[in-house]
């Protein structure tokens, strides 16, 4: 059996250290997807990708923070009035900030929490039923 060639349709902002994010992987890898993997704390998202990353999702930025880091903590950002402007530079600043896994397709991006939800997101391609 040979690899599937990454897609380039497919993108998945990943931490391998994340069960999460593994089990996302996972699910995209069962349907025969190879995404473009990108480890987003080796190599963040610029600005302008990441207002991308929001604006797609359908989310704010504040719903796009993780909420279990320490900068999160140190920054105060519990109850803070920043704007999603200020918050997405300030996840480009601290990725560790960035809620993960995102995963980017041409028929939707959508923050995979749980990571089931990447199933959802598969069954809106064109073809394609959810498992």
């Amino acid at each position: 059996m040979t690899a599937n060639a990454p897609s380039q349709d497919v993108i998945i902002y990943h931490n391998p250290a994340c069960g999460t994010s593994r089990n996302a992987l996972a699910f995209l890898r069962e349907a025969g997807i190879e995404p473009i993997v990108i480890e987003y704390l080796k190599t963040p998202p610029d600005r302008d990708t990441l207002a991308t990353l929001v604006r797609d999702s359908g989310l704010t930025a504040r719903a796009l923070l993780r909420e279990k880091s320490q900068a999160y903590e140190e920054l105060q950002l519990a109850d803070s009035p920043h704007t999603d402007e200020q918050l997405i530079e300030l996840m480009t600043q601290h990725p560790i900030l960035i809620n993960r896994p995102i995963v980017v397709t041409p028929w939707g991006t959508r923050l995979c929490r749980p990571s089931e939800s990447v199933k959802e997101l598969l069954a809106l391609k064109p073809g394609r039923t959810a498992t």
